[in-house]
């Protein structure tokens, strides 16, 4: 693992954390699935800071004895959006990671990186560029784009089960995750069936998995559907 600068971008400084794997393992991304667990950053002791956004650039389903679960492979970066406390003084970003990362078992990790930030070589910018491609949009439900989520419909059972309903560009392969309004759900991996309209594909899953007392009514779950191309987000309240 490594920091890498980036150049500025509309007044924001950016920089990028990027992690290679050997192959065959993976680690995570920020809800993991069935098992596994998402990174953490720790920047607090970076100077002239005030805030490190970091971003998900879109991950894949893996499916295996470990059951399903969702992260990244080979060689990945997250972009870092950066504000200064004094933009007249250099950010120097200190950053401790923990992570795992898993091929048959799985192994805690921690590293640690620091970064003046400052000039960017056309390669570390041109890899935070292109993990910047790979985060998902925000896109209203049922907007008229390529790639959109068009309907969520909450479905009686016990537990009950929600269905999506996902437009998608000349019938191209998709993966569709959720997320519920907090880290402690754990909502299990939507799966594809039969029955969308033409040109759409449709996703359930049981809604289960809240944290103990949470209730379902007026919760926001967080949609993201990936093509190999391009990834959305949406969100959607349960009435």
């Amino acid at each position: 693992m490594r920091l890498i600068a980036a150049k500025p971008h509309a007044g924001v400084q950016r920089a990028g954390i990027q992690i290679k794997l050997a192959p065959g393992w993976k680690t995570y991304w920020r809800y993991p699935g069935d098992s596994g667990v998402p990174p953490q950053f720790d920047f607090s002791a970076s100077e002239n800071l005030k805030t490190a956004d970091v971003l998900w650039p879109a991950p894949l389903r893996f499916s295996g004895v470990e059951g399903n679960t969702i992260g990244y492979k080979d060689d990945l970066v997250f972009p870092v959006h950066v504000e200064a406390k004094d933009r007249s003084r250099p950010v120097v970003l200190r950053m401790k990671l923990d992570y795992a990362v898993c091929e048959k078992l799985c192994v805690p990790a921690q590293a640690k990186a620091e970064l003046p930030l400052g000039d960017a070589s056309a390669d570390s910018d041109a890899a935070v560029i292109g993990a910047e491609r790979r985060v998902p949009r925000s896109v209203a439900l049922g907007a008229k784009e390529p790639l959109a989520i068009t309907g969520v419909r909450r479905e009686p059972g016990s537990p009950a089960r929600i269905s999506v309903d996902v437009v998608v560009p000349a019938d191209a392969p998709v993966s569709l995750f959720a997320e519920g309004p907090t880290p402690e759900w754990a909502l299990p991996l939507p799966d594809p069936v039969g029955g969308a309209p033409a040109g759409q594909k449709r996703f359930t899953f049981a809604l289960d998995g809240l944290p103990p007392g949470a209730k379902p009514d007026g919760a926001v779950l967080k949609f993201t559907a990936v093509t190999a191309d391009q990834a959305i987000e949406t969100t959607f309240r349960l009435e």
